[in-house]
Parts: structure tokens; C-alpha cells; sequence
């Protein structure tokens, strides 16, 4: 099936109904990578704490290429405008080699192991082997042609933006401004978690890494950007969240989406949970008698940056427990109750994705909060107690659409088929909101 046949046959109106080859058209995908991923889009690679030290560096994705973050020289004059953070393709400008095999380290420089073309931390080339060819009595043998010059054989440089310690990176030069591009509605929520007292360019509050978590999951990659924007499935699908009030359809809560419906975040604050007919009355996942055998895996303590201004209504505070924020294409960041991390999306094909947890904490935390912090943590990743059954749906989904031939489609429509923003969760709203931006970007 041809990626552009398959564009013209979306033929429902509007973003609620899904086709199926969305998910499996292999042509697509690659047509996605190149308009979404390598385009106009402002892709996750990293947190500024994993590369504290000069030459310290760390491999990541943007789409299926593979880059890498490194912390470079800043000259002195440069320090207010410079982070100091560059991220560059992992691949020989010679012949295409990766020349960077360890997922992390500290190096002065980067050498090709194929013919050892060296490279500078910023991506510049410092130097080739025979460059000027090599000398036998008063002849000169090979060298490079006539008017080879280094700094036209690079590495392919991403353009940068460090946010609080986030670092997002972007091949292309026509991506706007990265706060221009999260927009005001959804960085109040990211200034909530981040921010804090700033002390430099780029900078936000002092994180701590508590460790990582890797998973690859046999769905597209969209799924689970679809996951994290459907509140309609955490109080059915999780046992965890109808039983113990993490989550559930009778919460306080509310969906805030960017101008352009590509990113989102879910608000809510925890209740008690327990029985309530109106959400738990035959809901399988509700385990009324289910106990812990450690009450300390939810010794939730409440942090004095949970509540905030409410950026919808000044003049009001607001405090919740949880905030699902997905930054499209790749990132989402979780705040469940103290369990902070992000959770990076590198699509590997059509029909599967890696999905990368960066779990942390900030530098002030006592040791009694970063214990529980890492405790609460094991509510997710790809063994978490509430994770775990997201992975399965997704590749349970995936299986569905490969089975279900041409013409037939998702239905999501909870809440109607529009994609306005709402103050409850019964609503699959972020998810049309989405596929409307996704069908523009893909020209559909």
C-alpha cells in the first residue's frame, strides 16, 4: 500500500475515527519519521544532569537516528548565552560509520574507529589521517582533493534548546522557538516541576537521576502517546489506580491541551479511593479487599511545589497529585503523587518503539524522600505494578489492527467528537486533538 494512496482513504470526517493502517502502513511510518521526527518538531534527548562534566556524554534517539548529547566547552564571554549542550548525529562524516559505541562516557574528542577521523565535542572536524597525503622521496602520495577544508565535514549538527534541564534537539532549521512551540497553556505545568529557583541559562531546579528503566514494545508509536492523553482507561484498565485512588473518573480533574492539540496535560487530584457505585460498580479491575502488604510503597507526602496558581483561573490555587504532561513526539513527564521521571518514545518501525524512563529526584530531597521516591517508582516501567498493563494493551491493539484489514477504524468519541478542552476525565478529547494536528502534519 503506497503512504499517499493510503492518505487520501481517511474518510470520516474530523479525528475521532482512527483507520487501522495509521498503525501498520510501513510507507507511512517512514513518511511520518521525515515530517514529524527530522522535521519542524522539537524531540526529548536527554536531562542536563546525565552530562554534568565537560566531555561527559550520553547516547539517545531522535526518531530512529541516533544522536548524541555531549557537554562541551563554553569560552568565558559566552556563558550567559551558551548552555553549553550540543547533540550530534552518531555517524561519520567519512563513511557513514557510528562512531560512538558506549551509551555513555567522558571523551575529549570523538574518533571514528573505522579511519580514525576525529571529531571535536561540538561536532567540528579536527582531523583525518593522510590528509595531505603521505611523502616518498619528493612525491606526494594520495591526500584529500584540492581545497578540502575541515569545517565543511562536520558532523550533522542538531540545533539545541536546554529548558530548566530539559534537553530537546531538532534537525530542522525552520522549528520555532522551543517555548513558542510548547506554548503558555502547557509550560506553566512544566515551570511547576522544573523551575524553581533558576541559577543560569537553561537551568531550573537541581535534579538527581535515581535510575532507568528500558522497554521495547511491540505497538506503534503513537499508541503510546494515545495511552498517556486517554483517561478514560486508568480507573478500568489498573487495578492500582480504581483501587487505591491514584486515578479514577471521580477525581477532580482536567485536560489542558496546547493551541495546536499536539500536546497535553492530565491533571487530577487523588481521593481516597474505596467503593463509589458511580465508578466501581462492575469494574472488574476494582479489588475491593485488595491490601498492601507495605503500606510504605503509598506513603504519599504532599511537597510544598505541588500547589501552584491555577494558570486557567488567576487569583486560585490548585494542588494535584498527579500531571500526565506529553510533549509530542516523544516525551512525556509524570508526576504520580512523589514518582517523578520522563519517559522517552524512539520509534523502531511501524509496529514497535523503545520507550526509555529517566526516573529523578532534586538535589534537596532528604534521603527519606528519595527512598520514596524510588519506591513509588516501582508503580511503573516496564515491570510496574500500573505500567505493565499498558505495554500489553498496546501490543494487544497492535495485533487488532493488523487483523482488521482495509476500511475499518478506532472509534473514539467519549465526550463527543470535538477537541475542546474539558474539567473532567470522561473524555477522549487529547486523543482527537492529536490526530487533528497529526492529519495537517501528514497532510492527510
Amino acid at each position: 500500500m503506497m503512504a499517499d494512496q493510503s492518505l487520501s482513504r481517511w474518510s470520516e470526517p474530523g479525528s475521532s475515527r482512527v483507520p487501522f493502517w495509521a498503525y501498520t502502513d510501513a510507507q507511512l511510518y517512514q513518511r511520518e519519521l521525515d515530517k514529524i521526527f527530522y522535521g519542524p518538531h522539537w524531540c526529548y534527548v536527554g536531562l542536563e544532569v546525565e552530562i554534568p562534566n565537560l566531555g561527559d556524554f550520553r547516547l539517545s534517539h531522535v526518531g530512529e537516528r541516533q544522536v548524541v548529547m555531549v557537554r562541551d566547552r563554553v569560552a568565558p564571554k559566552d556563558r550567559d548565552t551558551d548552555h553549553g549542550i550540543r547533540v550530534v548525529e552518531n555517524r561519520c562524516a567519512h563513511r557513514g560509520v557510528r562512531f560512538c559505541q558506549n551509551p555513555q562516557g567522558n571523551a575529549r574528542s570523538f574518533v571514528c574507529p573505522y579511519h580514525q577521523w576525529t571529531y571535536k565535542l561540538n561536532g567540528d572536524l579536527a582531523g583525518l589521517p593522510f590528509k595531505d597525503g603521505v611523502k616518498e622521496g619528493d612525491c606526494i602520495n594520495g591526500g584529500m582533493p584540492e581545497g578540502f577544508d575541515l569545517k565543511d565535514h562536520g558532523l550533522t549538527k542538531l540545533r539545541v534548546a536546554v529548558l530548566h534541564g530539559l534537553v530537546f534537539a531538532t534537525f530542522s532549521e525552520a522549528t520555532e522557538p522551543l517555548e513558542d512551540y510548547l506554548g503558555p497553556k502547557v509550560m506553566p505545568w512544566l515551570e511547576r516541576i522544573f523551575k524553581g529557583p533558576s541559577t543560569g541559562l537553561g537551568t531550573g531546579r537541581e535534579l538527581t537521576l535515581l535510575g532507568y528503566n528500558r522497554q521495547r514494545i511491540p505497538g506503534n508509536w503513537k499508541l503510546m502517546m494515545e495511552n498517556i492523553k486517554d483517561p478514560y482507561h486508568p480507573g478500568l484498565l489498573h487495578t492500582w489506580f480504581v483501587t487505591f485512588g491514584l486515578w479514577r473518573a471521580d477525581q477532580k480533574s482536567r485536560m489542558v491541551m496546547d493551541e495546536h492539540g499536539r500536546h497535553a496535560v492530565m491533571i487530577s487530584r487523588r481521593n481516597e479511593g474505596g467503593q463509589n457505585a458511580a465508578v466501581t460498580e462492575g469494574v472488574t479491575s476494582f479489588k475491593a479487599n485488595m491490601a498492601l502488604h507495605d503500606d510504605r510503597l503509598l506513603d504519599v507526602v504532599p511537597e510544598a511545589w505541588w500547589t501552584v496558581d491555577d494558570p486557567s483561573n488567576p487569583g486560585s490555587d490548585i494542588t494535584p497529585t498527579v500531571t500526565m504532561i506529553t510533549l509530542f513526539p516523544s516525551l512525556i513527564i509524570q508526576q504520580q503523587v512523589n514518582s517523578l521521571s520522563t519517559r522517552h518514545i524512539v520509534p523502531r518501525g511501524e509496529g514497535e518503539f523503545d520507550f526509555v524512563w529517566t526516573h529523578f529526584g532534586f538535589a534537596d530531597d532528604t534521603p527519606e524522600m528519595t527512598r520514596r521516591r524510588l519506591r513509588q517508582a516501582n508503580l511503573f516501567g516496564p515491570a510496574g505494578f500500573v505500567s505493565a498493563d499498558d505495554g500489553e494493551v498496546i501490543e494487544f491493539s497492535q495485533d487488532g489492527f493488523r487483523q482488521g484489514g482495509e476500511g475499518r477504524s478506532t472509534l473514539c468519541e467519549l465526550g463527543g467528537t470535538g477537541t475542546e478542552a474539558t474539567e473532567h476525565m470522561v473524555t477522549e478529547t487529547l486523543i482527537r486533538s492529536m490526530y487533528a494536528y497529526w492529519k495537517k502534519v501528514m497532510a492527510v
